[in-house]
């Protein structure tokens, strides 16, 4: 059986760095994804539009851990 993850600390950890609440979830290739285009944003857009992707990242992490304890459930 799966492990029950928390949506709100996924979000909360993908605030902090993102790509920590998708490696929480079990998500790796997606927290790779995150890890590589958030600095990128930060750094391309001279910090412009960073923050949009932190949001982004937060809201995947919860919205995936979220989605995996409704299949958890439901098996």
């Amino acid at each position: 059986m799966a492990e029950v993850k928390s949506p709100g600390v996924a979000a909360v950890l993908s605030a902090l760095i993102p790509g920590l609440g998708q490696i929480y979830n079990g998500d790796f290739l997606r927290a790779i994804f995150w890890l590589i285009v958030t600095p990128g944003m930060w750094i391309g857009t001279g910090g412009m539009l960073g923050w949009i992707c932190h949001v982004i990242a937060a809201a995947t992490a919860y919205s995936r851990a979220r989605k995996k304890n409704r299949e958890v459930f439901s098996a």
